[in-house]
């Protein structure tokens, strides 16, 4: 019986070859988007997952309820971790984290290497296998260092590291480790990423810090003891506050701050770490919300195609319906006909599926260079994955296959062999799927043109500062930044190209060096609490970025004391500290510091993109301080003649040392590279989208006005144009399409206006897109079905007539 089944869907597949061809082709496209989306979203929600007892693990950050708004930051200060491990024995291992990137020394070789800074409970905490060595000794002498497999393959070859010594950092500041132990790579999705890790102790301000609790500058990872409660836990942390964070509160206190819903001005909290990868004031990462959209999309594209599925299939069981009532007649039982029509089904859906996977596969290089994903073949044919792509397949097969047989099977014999069953009218259910089409089209077209909009508004925003015609060039970590500085200043101070040049501690946007930092500073000033960008800069910093000067002076060579407690800072500062005239006014950053006194003050400009509200700055220059970074201005017609001129001048100054320079306009894009992303999954899914549902708008069109071919022959005897045939066929599917813009329209306007929520500086919606993104839905839709309401218009009226 089941082979004589396969017979059959065979030979009405093979009769019906261009509805076979549409469903195979809709579904493959759908498998092999969604499959994309779905494990990229996978990916993402596994971020962490593999640590062991993950579920005890918490990273510490601090809440305060400003006056303004509530804040959060998981920038601690040194000395806090001690004083958990000694105050609290629910904490079973705690560990600071301190970034840090250096030069790496081994038999006359150079390795820039992302060298971290930690302590021995890094190993109680998290699940970092090591290959070699002990976690419980690895960590324990000051000298130590730990470092990855690629590491050791990439600084000593097919040597054994064990034992080995390393020189890190430069010349004066050099330091001997010796290799303890090498990690297993760590895997792709784990938020700590890192080459080699030392003793926190070997940082280089920790014993100046180590005890100064305003001091933030790293996060802290706890692993607490089992079946110790996260709540009841945070507020025995509240004893912490007033220990020692007494001056916080009392500053936020004069500035208006009341508690919160749990009673807090200021207080030390945990996040799980399992969210710490989408907390964007914790790791700074994409928001979660990205991937449900992700996922989101993936099921519309499914949906859509799985629609496309039940209106044909619907449609076509009106064509089929004589011979169901025949094999009823003649015996056959619903329960075999169902498995006889849905078995049809199932073998569509399996080709479809077949050729989505092979898509899939032959498109996965592609789709990681556009959407910068790290999926690999290995990791789609992990059985969880496999396992996760079938049910895609059980789901369609399910949702598209099965209500169209049980419809057909139901049908009462008698009535269909007198010929009562018609598709003349259009039934509730094939209205309401292309209806739920053309909205999920609607509403994926408006939200990417949304975001398209948002993101170009980003990229045209003033950021306070001129991008254009100014090159960044990464330092590194083989040359002193100062030194580099000065030495290029003179290379090139005759070269009619290079207008000026400055150096900064911070990059504007994301160079190639794919490297960020900021330092953060806070302290009280006239009973305010002042938190404030603390900015190392070198001289015509101002000029050649092209930043506003409102009231002072710029830092100037011949007032040797501007490196001695001289700062210009920002309007927003200014703002802070409660001046408006701060030009001359003096503060200090602790009670035993240096006392500073503001020379300039600059308009707000943004050093950590748009997307953020422009921070209170603090400018200062250091002869000690670190130069990570050389800006150099250029004359605008003189773009590539001086990008040369920079990388042969850069091989004399450090010749060990990569060029990395880009321009400044590059960097600063690469900061909505998130937004970038979502609009180009947007754009995808909204041309896949249209596209499934125009095809599926097409095939049920044909199977409509195939019913009404003899309609068709009347009319046009009577006297019908074309157009009038056309505007007759076309109606009832337009009118459709709009109840679907109608039902898109508020959907993307409330989605896209919650998103652009999110951005200080941001758009406004323009009702506009809604009305052309209807308009061109309905183009669309009146083309689709205008090609088969032409050809019919076209049919000899007299051969339609004779036709039964």
């Amino acid at each position: 019986m089941f082979k004589n089944y396969i017979k059959i869907a065979m030979r009405n597949l093979w009769k019906s070859k261009g509805y076979a061809l549409i469903n195979v082709t809709g579904l493959s496209v759908a498998f092999c988007i969604s499959a994309f989306l779905f494990l990229t979203a996978y990916f993402a929600l596994s971020f962490d997952d593999f640590h062991k007892d993950k579920d005890r693990i918490y990273q510490t950050y601090f809440f305060s309820n400003d006056a303004e708004k509530a804040r959060r930051s998981g920038s601690m200060p040194l000395p806090l971790t001690p004083a958990l491990k000694a105050e609290f024995p629910e904490v079973e291992a705690a560990a600071r984290i301190l970034n840090g990137s250096d030069v790496v020394h081994y038999k006359g070789k150079y390795f820039d290497k992302q060298i971290k800074f930690t302590d021995p409970d890094f190993f109680k905490i998290f699940t970092f296998p090591l290959v070699q060595g002990s976690p419980v000794s690895a960590l324990s002498d000051l000298s130590s260092i730990v470092i990855t497999e690629n590491m050791a393959k990439g600084v000593f070859g097919q040597e054994d590291p064990i034992g080995k010594q390393l020189e890190v950092g430069l010349d004066g500041s050099k330091k001997q480790y010796i290799v303890t132990g090498v990690f297993k790579d760590f895997p792709e999705n784990s938020t700590i990423k890192f080459d080699a890790f030392v003793r926190i102790e070997n940082s280089g301000d920790y014993r100046g810090a180590k005890d100064q609790w305003d001091a933030h500058s790293h996060p802290v990872f706890l692993k607490l003891k089992p079946n110790v409660d996260q709540v009841a836990f945070e507020k025995r942390l509240r004893s912490l506050s007033p220990k020692y964070f007494s001056d916080n509160i009392a500053s936020l206190k004069k500035q208006g701050a009341k508690p919160d819903e749990r009673g807090d001005i200021f207080a030390l909290r945990l996040t799980k770490l399992e969210d710490v990868h989408f907390d964007t004031a914790l790791a700074g990462s994409s928001p979660v919300a990205l991937v449900y959209a992700l996922m989101a999309i993936g099921v519309f594209i499914l949906l859509i195609a799985c629609f496309n599925f039940i209106n044909l299939n619907v449609a076509r069981s009106f064509v089929r319906a004589r011979e169901v009532g025949v094999r009823k007649s003649l015996g056959a039982l619903k329960k075999q006909l169902f498995l006889q029509i849905w078995g049809e089904a199932g073998i569509i859906c399996f080709l479809g599926f077949l050729v989505g996977i092979t898509l899939t596969i032959l498109l996965l290089p592609t789709f990681n260079a556009t959407f910068q994903s790290k999926l690999t073949l290995d990791y789609i044919f992990q059985p969880d994955k496999l396992a996760l792509i079938t049910a895609l397949f059980v789901f369609v097969a399910l949702l598209a296959g099965g209500y169209p047989a049980w419809q057909m099977s139901r049908f009462n014999a008698v009535e269909v062999l007198k010929g009562k069953v018609s598709l003349k009218k259009p039934g509730l259910l094939r209205n309401s799927l292309i209806v739920t089409q053309f909205t999920l089209s609607s509403l994926l077209i408006c939200c990417t043109i949304i975001a398209v909009q948002q993101v170009n508004h980003l990229r045209t925003e003033p950021l306070g500062f001129k991008k254009e015609e100014v090159i960044s060039i990464p330092v590194g970590s083989k040359v002193d930044g100062q030194v580099a500085l000065r030495r290029l200043r003179n290379l090139l101070k005759d070269d009619p190209n290079v207008l000026s040049m400055t150096g900064s501690g911070v990059n504007l946007g994301i160079g190639l060096d794919r490297s960020t930092s900021r330092s953060v500073i806070g302290f009280t000033f006239k009973e305010r609490e002042v938190t404030t960008d603390w900015l190392q800069i070198d001289y015509d910093y101002l000029k050649t970025l092209d930043i506003k000067l409102l009231a002072g002076r710029e830092f100037d060579p011949a007032y040797p004391t501007d490196s001695l407690g001289r700062v210009i800072i920002t309007e927003s500062m200014a703002k802070m500290i409660g001046e408006k005239d701060p030009v001359g006014k003096f503060f200090q950053t602790d009670t035993a510091g240096v006392k500073y006194q503001i020379i300039g003050l600059v308009s707000d400009f943004n050093l950590y993109s748009s997307k953020n509200e422009k921070k209170p700055i603090t400018m200062h220059i250091s002869p000690s301080g670190g130069i990570s970074y050389i800006f150099v201005k250029v004359a605008p017609k003189s773009l590539r003649v001086a990008m040369d001129k920079l990388k042969a001048s850069w091989k004399e100054i450090s010749p060990e040392s990569d060029f990395n320079a880009s321009f400044v306009d590059e960097n600063t894009n690469a900061w909505y590279k998130e937004e970038e992303r979502m609009s180009q999954v947007f754009s995808l899914a909204s041309a896949v989208a249209i596209v499934l549902s125009c095809l599926g708008l097409f095939a049920v069109a044909l199977i409509v006005i195939e019913q009404r071919t003899k309609e068709i022959g009347v009319r046009k005897v009577l006297g019908a144009s074309i157009a009038n045939l056309v505007l007759v066929l076309s109606q009832d599917f337009v009118k459709l399409v709009l109840i679907a813009i109608l039902i898109a329209t508020p959907l993307a306007w409330y989605a896209m206006q919650s998103w652009l929520d999110n951005y200080p500086y941001r758009i406004t919606i323009n009702p506009l897109v809604f009305i052309l993104v209807g308009l061109a839905a309905i183009i669309v839709a009146v083309a689709t079905v205008s090609f088969q309401s032409i050809k019919a218009a076209l049919m000899n009226p007299v051969k339609s007539l004779k036709s039964e």
